[in-house]
């Protein structure tokens, strides 16, 4: 592990094979650092709460199921209020920047991060960024308090604005540094936690006492390690609405084609589960299992199959799905993200090209995009729920001293996890587990894949291809 990660990542062992993937302290790099009693001691919503206060000790396995004689495994720090704190409440000046992409369930973190400060902790010194990362070199801020966020939380978007790319970070750190701000939480994706983790280690450099702590967003549910991102159930609920306008226009027309992108540049969570709970569609179609067109075992073969049978048909597919099949634009975001061909157009026009040419089938076609309108609703209450948990344990998390984190639910449970365990890859659907194939059944769509019998490895079917050239 190199002096970088050291930085972002502290890895403390046990017996029987116990890891602890620990998160880093104010008190790693800043000696003899007072500490205060935790103010919630006397707060009386919480003076009922029997062993409220989580143990030190306390850590949560990054994999449960395991077997009896495999070691313990890694572990993450439990989330949760400490017995001691490192700031004064009056000292504590905070700031709340939100970047990338919209996300169900954003102006819900930054309402319970500001509500979670003031009212258990007594913080009446909160900063909105404006307009993500760019939004510190700006002289651009907005005042927080419980009252200004009270109803935030039932419309979509960010109140601070948003934005991609911006990484300055020397720029970044200088305006922490001259605001006099001392907790930064910042909200966002993979490329915001990159950046989110190098603010970190230029405040460390500097030997400040300032706590950088993350929530991980994403709309795709692409980042590893935590059982969901906030805003993914949103998104699935309300892609049922879009998949149910399909299938009403499907089943109304004479052989009659819907087809539904929905979100997923590189996992096709969203795409799966909204099958898995619409029941309606016939073919979900998502960036981690490629498909084929033409030919035995292709999409037009299985297609021709569904409307002899049912005379229409549903087609959900992923926004990342089949982009090898189209021309590379080459071009980027601000962010770096690799800028997509519109797949939903693409592939409804190749399906009314192969079924002219089949004069015995007509077909009607109607494409659905929603994938805006998801991105921009409130979340819903399962979200809410899971929202306020998430800002409240980032808070704790900041007071009591740790810094370079996000908080995130392992297996059920809120943990503080490093920065680097966060950004290193992204999660993906598995297409040789129980629940992709628990999809494939559930819509009897051809995987598109034959299985070596000899190594058990999973291989694209590569026959009668002309549309992968």
């Amino acid at each position: 592990m190199g002096s970088e990660r050291s930085y972002q990542m502290k890895v403390v062992t046990g017996e029987f094979g116990y890891v602890l993937q620990d998160v880093p302290h104010f008190s790693d790099y800043i000696p003899d650092l007072p500490t205060y009693p935790n103010p919630l001691r006397s707060n009386p919503a919480y003076s009922v709460v029997k062993q409220y206060f989580v143990d030190m000790d306390d850590s949560v396995p990054e994999k449960i199921v395991v077997h009896k004689d495999t070691p313990r495994g890694v572990h993450f720090r439990r989330a949760g209020p400490r017995q001691k704190v490192y700031f004064p409440s009056d000292e504590v000046h905070a700031c709340i920047v939100t970047c990338g992409g919209l996300c169900p369930g954003l102006n819900t973190v930054i309402r319970e991060i500001v509500h979670s400060l003031d009212y258990m902790y007594g913080v009446n010194k909160v900063l909105g960024i404006d307009g993500g990362y760019r939004g510190f070199y700006a002289k651009n801020t907005i005042t927080l308090t419980p009252k200004i966020v009270n109803d935030i939380h039932k419309r979509g978007g960010t109140i601070l604005g948003t934005s991609r790319g911006g990484h300055d970070t020397l720029k970044i750190v200088d305006s922490i540094q001259d605001r006099g701000i001392n907790q930064v939480y910042i909200i966002g994706g993979d490329g915001t936690l990159k950046g989110a983790a190098v603010i970190y280690e230029e405040i460390r450099k500097r030997g400040l006492k300032v706590a950088v702590a993350g929530i991980p967003k994403t709309i795709d549910n692409d980042i590893p390690v935590i059982d969901r991102s906030f805003g993914f159930d949103t998104a699935v609920e309300e892609a049922q609405r879009a998949i149910n306008a399909a299938h009403v226009e499907a089943e109304s027309a004479e052989n009659g084609i819907g087809v539904v992108k929905l979100m997923g540049r590189y996992s096709g969570f969203i795409a799966m589960h909204a099958t898995l709970a619409s029941r309606d569609v016939d073919c979900c179609l998502i960036p981690e299992s490629p498909f084929y067109l033409e030919g035995k075992g292709g999409l037009f073969e299985y297609m021709e199959k569904r409307l002899k049978e049912n005379g229409h048909m549903v087609i959900v597919i992923a926004e990342g799905a089949a982009q090898e099949l189209l021309t590379a634009k080459n071009e980027e975001d601000a962010s770096g993200n690799k800028l997509l061909q519109d797949v939903g157009l693409w592939i409804s026009q190749k399906i009314k090209e192969h079924f002219a040419k089949q004069n015995k089938i007509p077909i009607t076609l109607k494409y659905i995009d929603p994938t805006y309108m998801i991105r921009a609703i409130p979340s819903n209450a399962s979200d809410n729920v899971y929202c306020t948990l998430l800002a409240q344990s980032a808070v704790h998390g900041a007071m009591a001293g740790y810094t370079g984190f996000t908080s995130g639910l392992v297996n059920g449970r809120h943990t503080c996890i490093p920065f680097n365990r966060i950004t290193e890859k992204q999660n993906k659907v598995v297409i040789t587990d129980r629940m992709w194939a628990r999809l494939l059944s559930s819509t009897n769509q051809p995987s598109f894949l034959k299985v070596n019998k000899l190594t058990g490895e999973n291989s694209g079917n590569t026959e009668n291809q002309p549309e992968m050239k």
